[in-house]
């Protein structure tokens, strides 16, 4: 049964004002190969062109829960973020990774952020890299109603960077 995302009440998709969700499960990697390429955050520049200006946590490049980090994506500045959840995959068990981004500011510009990502292995050699986002605030309404949709599409590009990226380690 594949692993799902837990959401916070207040981000349930569905109640906010634009929420996204993209998928792929592709043959030949593993979760293992994935999990680096997402949880360093130094990292998501060599193969997502949609996040710049990144500053990662005092911890160190690699996320793990609670800390504390900023990223510009989609025109916005630099988002500030706390890590949610952040459990690297082991044998059995998906890994999950979740942030909450926000941006403070008044009706028009404030913004509220859930993101989160599944990487679990399937069998047959597969692997599922799920990554889904529930945003407040009206530059997120504003999002929601753009054709073609900025964030599904982008988020699209960070999946596939993400597998491109993986299986050029692989070489």
């Amino acid at each position: 049964m594949a692993a799902y995302i837990f959401w916070p009440t207040k981000y349930l998709p569905g109640t906010t004002d634009n929420y996204v969700s993209n998928e792929v499960i592709v043959k030949d990697l593993s979760a293992a190969e994935i999990w680096p390429l997402l949880a360093v955050i130094t990292k998501w520049e060599s193969y997502y062109s949609n996040v710049s200006q990144i500053t990662p946590p005092t911890s160190g490049p690699s996320l793990q829960q609670g800390d504390e980090f900023s990223f510009s994506t989609f025109g916005f500045p630099p988002l500030q973020c706390q890590v949610l959840e952040a459990v690297p995959p082991s044998p059995g068990q998906p890994g999950r990774l979740s942030w909450r981004a926000w941006q403070d500011g008044d009706e028009a510009t404030y913004l509220d952020v859930y993101h989160a990502w599944i990487v679990e292995d399937l069998d047959n050699g597969r692997v599922r890299i799920l990554t889904q986002e529930s945003q407040i605030g009206k530059p997120a309404a504003e999002l929601a109603l753009q054709r073609p949709n900025p964030m599904l599409n982008g988020h699209q590009d960070w999946l596939d960077g993400l597998v491109r990226a993986a299986r050029e380690a692989q070489s």
